[in-house]
């Protein structure tokens, strides 16, 4: 009809109407289990390397695959192998299922008869989809709602996704919002035979979300396959590559793999020893930058770092006078933090004009395992801090430091942040943890970044890619060697603290870099 065509041109562009469609192409596949598990505010990367250049910028958006198709047709399978086969460093998937709008009461009720059509396009939030897509790709974290297909509503909490190298996004709607094509680097549509859709669904509804035979087939009658014909399957002229039978294929994942192969033009990411040579060379001779502030070195700091310094120091004395030296830190990193005038009043009746801190919350932000010692004094300073952690491990055979797990307080956006690393040589580690909370939005002059030692280079990494990050040290070394070690240094501090045998090629940052 008439009125269907109109509403489908509002959905999405008729084709022809920009770039000529790409080459069509079938494949097939095979069903696997499912590769991704998240969790409430804590995030397994899986290994992830840099994301970034050496100007703490993005290297190169995510490449960004659309999955659409009719309601159980395999989507998710088709995604799971497509995840397996690419061989990239690090994938997400986001299913459209997450993205239901919230229900009014009336539309409760509907859905508890089962007359509620929630294949309609107008059963999604696409607003939150886009701006959700759109932060994914530029690598920022997001907040993905949670939907309880037995209640048909939205749980309280939500899970948090990271941005990755390679977004698959699935849905029966995938195709169906002319904005949302715009951010679909490759589309893919799995078409599957109805009858094998309904037994899947039949099976889905049943066991998983608890409903009853009748009102699924009454649902599938009324809404599922009407919303298929007039809405999904017409959107199957819209995709680059269409898969057949679905699951049921054998030979799909290799056509589908060397097709977004070919659109990644460049590598995903900066090779690390590249990455880190950038670092070395690039500030060379450079006066130190003006968000560095350093301890100043009375005959106490110098006699405490003469302690820590020497080799025959023993392991109680180390670990004795350095956290002497993270509470002074600490201490002289709080005396940067906004404060307002505050007038109290004595218990002697009289009026003294104060300081009060001007900001929302405190937080401090660990790189294990090292900088995990410098919680206590932080602890011990700031009442009712919170604490969040950050794993960077590196890759024993690429070199690469890769985010492994990531836990941070909710609304850490509206926190000053104190990101806490004993070391600091060539500031790979520290790049990395400052730029994912960058990705978390939190703002660059809210981040301090404490360290007992640093290096120079360093210093200077930090400051060039994150120019409004204060840097606060008890000292800065001038050299790093070969081996990325400081010079004359303090040796492999998590170490000397947790009393373990350092490995022949450790470096500064490996304290942060390995466990």
């Amino acid at each position: 009809s008439n009125s269907s065509a109109e509403s489908l041109d509002r959905l999405y562009p008729a084709v022809g109407s920009s770039k000529p469609p790409r080459k069509r192409t079938t494949s097939q596949c095979k069903s696997e289990p499912p590769l991704l598990r998240t969790s409430k505010r804590t995030i397994y990367t899986a290994g992830r390397p840099p994301w970034y250049n050496e100007h703490g910028t993005q290297s190169k958006e995510a490449f960004v695959i659309g999955l659409g198709g009719g309601s159980a047709s395999g989507k998710t399978t088709v995604a799971t192998m497509i995840i397996e086969a690419l061989d990239v460093p690090w994938v997400v998937l986001l299913s459209m299922d997450s993205f239901y709008k919230v229900l009014t009461k009336q539309q409760q009720e509907q859905a508890a008869s089962n007359d509620f059509n929630f294949d309609h396009p107008d059963a999604f939030d696409f607003d939150l989809i886009i701006a959700t897509l759109k932060k994914l790709k530029q690598g920022k974290s997001v907040k993905i709602p949670i939907y309880d297909f037995t209640t048909h509503s939205r749980k309280k909490e939500w899970k948090t996704l990271y941005g990755a190298n390679v977004i698959i996004f699935e849905g029966i709607m995938a195709f169906a919002d002319k904005e949302l094509l715009k951010l679909l680097d490759l589309k893919i549509f799995v078409d599957t035979d109805s009858d094998i859709r309904l037994v899947r669904r039949l099976r889905r509804d049943i066991s998983e979300r608890g409903r009853d035979i009748e009102g699924v087939i009454k649902q599938y009658n009324k809404f599922v396959k009407p919303a298929f014909d007039q809405y999904i399957q017409p959107t199957m002229r819209l995709a680059d590559i269409v898969v057949p039978r679905g699951s049921g294929n054998t030979v799909a994942i290799d056509l589908i793999v060397q097709h977004v192969h070919s659109q990644l033009e460049e590598p995903l990411l900066t090779p690390f020893l590249v990455f880190r040579a950038a670092l070395a060379s690039a500030h060379q001779c450079h006066p130190l930058p003006q968000t560095l502030s350093v301890l100043k070195s009375t005959p106490q700091v110098r006699g405490m770092h003469t302690i820590i310094r020497n080799k025959e120091t023993s392991r109680d004395e180390f670990i004795f006078y350095s956290k002497r030296l993270m509470r002074l830190l600490i201490e002289h990193a709080l005396s940067f933090l906004p404060f307002q005038s505050c007038t109290v009043q004595t218990p002697q009746g009289q009026d003294y004009e104060g300081r009060t801190y001007s900001g929302k919350q405190i937080t401090g932000v660990s790189i294990l395992r090292a900088g995990e010692t410098m919680e206590p004094a932080l602890r011990a300073v700031c009442k009712d801090v919170r604490i969040g952690t950050i794993l960077i491990q590196t890759n024993c055979n690429t070199g690469e430091p890769e985010l492994h797990y990531l836990r941070l307080p909710k609304d850490i956006s509206e926190d000053h942040v104190i990101l806490m690393d004993c070391t600091v040589s060539t500031g790979a580690a520290a790049m990395m943890a400052v730029r994912v909370l960058l990705d978390h939005d939190v703002p660059e002059d809210k981040i301090f970044l404490l360290s007992l030692l640093m290096a120079e280079m360093g210093v200077h990494s930090v400051a060039y890619a994150f120019p409004r990050v204060k840097i606060i040290t008890t000292a800065v070394d001038k050299k790093v060697n070969d081996l990325f070690r400081i010079i004359p240094g303090i040796g492999n501090f998590g170490d000397r603290y947790f009393g373990t045998d350092a490995p022949p090629d450790w470096s500064d940052d490996e304290d942060a870099l390995s466990t």
